[in-house]
């Protein structure tokens, strides 16, 4: 027979009381004390959770399963005391995406706890958003018992051990906890991750069955605390002669900036003026350089810009800082025809010597920058560049006035909607320039409602725009609202969705009640997946299977959910921002639906102006890449 006596009254009374004890005090200073030493006797479940808040975690986003009911018993005290809070999701990829976005929004470090199986993998699925951008967060899997009983439920079927943990190795790095006394590697490794200082991502912890409530000790003292790593410059002189003379001699150099400047703006901004190089953004750091600075010339890549593109095209050399050269970013290797040479700034040994004929100065951006300005000195070589500024600036203006035809278009008629509608780059306009206004931060999904968004932001500080360009997950922005449960100043999110991508992860309207979340949805419903019908005409002149017959009203099934605010978006500028003002002065969530045109009238998108190494294109891009400069 099971037994079914809850937990002794006294280990209970002993949990709250390390938990009471905690709430008070750091690890060290409620735990170490000369009676024990700082060694104590307590559950697994128990020391991954003190562990884990010495690394400063008190965040758990968590869908509970038979897999993990030890630890979530402990969770509860402690989240009771005031230790910990524990947000309960209805969907394990929302609440991946909610733990990266609290991660990257605040900077602080959460869990997320769910068990193997189809929990397990959704999870991790949606984990890749993490571990795309850089974004460190625990993960935490109740895994199968370890004594080989039989099956598990929703184990692998396969006579094999530990599978779990050898499929979340291949997304990241993953430890099991087979041996209770491993915890302190266990702990080690996950902060040598989740806390990276150049390429943080996930770290999963299988969390078996058995092992959790099993008693095992550790000591206070050597649990790891969060990796703190200093930051480190080029101490070899070689190197930097080589930069110094790569600043003095070429006359087109420009700066890509990618998302790994996002926390040395300050830097970049400073290196850029010194030396009169052009900064061209990747999607994923707008707001590295302030939008009107004459030196950024916006996004460049596959999707790029007028005036991305230009710098990409014209340079002769280029500095490369935080970049991790996706198709996005570079046109799939073939951004620079005419550059000789590189010179990258990347704390990554992988990404540093991505690309030929290199000047490596490895490091933290804003140390290597630091050393590189003060070796500079009074001979930054920004005279050679002056008429190459000048025909950037040129292309510069150009952009912005293609932007202002396609930001104020009038609306089109289109087929779906039977009536003249917003363009998606007139819309998104709206909506951006409305979340400046307010300060409101601004999630970006996947699909044409990214493609058009990273083109369209007007940022001047990086953390004005969260687009998720790494995985290009659909569904990520609704879910990334979840973030701001529960914080202490919460910012205002406005998710920028598809009506594709809202499909993907609609849990957001019952959750962001739950937990009391203000912010808002914006939908753009063109009932396609528009991206994909653009690159369908683009490559074989005819669409296929991208969209759909079925009318839904978004506004009627979101405002089915008691304390959701759903709002029609209307069908002019006008019209879209009365709702705007409206949506945003609801107390909870909002969520505006937003009809916009789909078609082939060049004013609905931002267009394309790089190269990408997919479909009909790749043998006359694969041919350019091998007769690559650099």
């Amino acid at each position: 027979m099971l037994d079914t006596s809850q937990t002794s009254e006294e280990e209970d009374n002993n949990i709250r009381g390390r938990a009471k004890a905690l709430s008070l005090d750091s690890v060290e200073d409620a735990l170490l004390n000369e009676q024990t030493g700082g060694v104590l006797t307590l559950s697994l479940s128990e020391a991954l959770i003190i562990g884990l808040l010495k690394q400063g975690v008190r965040r758990y986003f968590a869908i509970f399963g038979h897999g993990s009911t030890d630890l979530a018993d402990v969770l509860r005290i402690y989240h009771e005391v005031g230790v910990v809070e524990v947000i309960n999701c209805r969907n394990e990829v929302e609440m991946a995406h909610a733990a990266t976005a609290y991660a990257w929004v605040y900077g602080e470090t959460p869990a997320v706890v769910t068990s193997i199986g189809p929990g397990g993998l959704q999870a991790m699925a949606g984990s890749l958003a993490a571990a795309s951008n850089g974004v460190g967060v625990y993960h935490i899997y109740g895994d199968e018992t370890t004594h080989g009983e039989g099956y598990n439920m929703q184990q692998v079927p396969k006579p094999e051990q530990g599978l779990f943990g050898k499929i979340t190795a291949l997304m990241g790095q993953s430890y099991t906890l087979h041996s209770p006394g491993s915890i302190r590697e266990c702990l080690r490794r996950g902060t040598a991750c989740v806390h990276h200082p150049y390429k943080a991502g996930p770290f999963y912890v299988m969390l078996p069955i058995d092992t959790q409530p099993q008693r095992t000790q550790i000591n206070v003292a050597t649990l790891p605390s969060r990796a703190s790593i200093p930051k480190l410059a080029p101490a070899d002189p070689t190197a930097l002669s080589e930069a110094l003379e790569f600043v003095r001699t070429y006359k087109k150099i420009m700066i890509k900036a990618g998302g790994g400047t996002r926390a040395h703006h300050e830097a970049v901004r400073a290196l850029a003026d010194t030396i009169g190089a052009p900064v061209v953004l990747s999607p994923g750091s707008t707001g590295v350089m302030a939008d009107a600075d004459t030196l950024n010339m916006h996004v460049g890549g596959s999707k790029g810009s007028i005036s991305g593109n230009y710098a990409m095209e014209h340079a002769d050399a280029v500095i490369v800082i935080g970049s991790r050269a996706v198709c996005q970013a570079d046109c799939s290797g073939i951004g620079y025809p005419n550059a000789q040479a590189v010179m990258n700034i990347n704390g990554d040994m992988d990404d540093l010597t991505h690309y030929a004929n290199t000047v490596c100065l490895p490091g933290d951006i804003s140390a290597v920058i630091s050393v590189l300005l003060r070796a500079l000195d009074e001979n930054p070589g920004a005279e050679l560049r002056q008429e190459w500024i000048k025909a950037c600036a040129q292309k510069k203006q150009e952009w912005v006035a293609f932007k202002e035809t396609r930001n104020f278009a009038s609306p089109i008629q289109d087929q779906v909607w039977n009536k003249p509608v917003l363009t998606q780059p007139a819309a998104i306009h709206a909506v951006s320039s409305f979340a400046n206004q307010v300060g409101a931060i601004k999630f970006f999904d996947a699909g044409d409602v990214q493609a058009n968004g990273f083109q369209i932001v007007e940022d001047d500080i990086p953390g004005q725009t969260f687009t998720e360009s790494g995985a290009s997950f659909m569904g990520f922005a609704g879910s990334a609202l979840l973030s701001g449960a529960y914080v202490d100043n919460p910012k205002y999110g406005i998710a920028f969705t598809g009506d594709g991508s809202f499909m993907m992860n609609p849990q957001i309207l019952i959750d962001a009640v739950e937990h009391n979340v203000r912010g808002m949805i914006a939908l753009f419903d063109n009932r396609r997946m528009a991206a994909i019908t653009g690159l369908q005409h683009a490559q074989y002149g005819e669409e296929f299977k991208t969209n759909d017959s079925v009318s839904v009203d978004y506004v009627a099934m979101a405002g089915s959910v008691s304390g959701v605010k759903a709002i029609h978006g209307g069908f002019s500028r006008d019209e879209l921002d009365a709702a705007l003002a409206s949506a945003f002065a609801h107390e909870g969530l909002s969520l505006l639906h937003i009809p916009v045109y789909s078609g082939l009238d060049p004013m609905a998108g931002m267009g394309a102006y790089g190269s990408w190494n997919v479909g009909k294109w790749v043998n006359d891009v694969q041919e350019q890449y091998l007769n690559a400069t650099i």
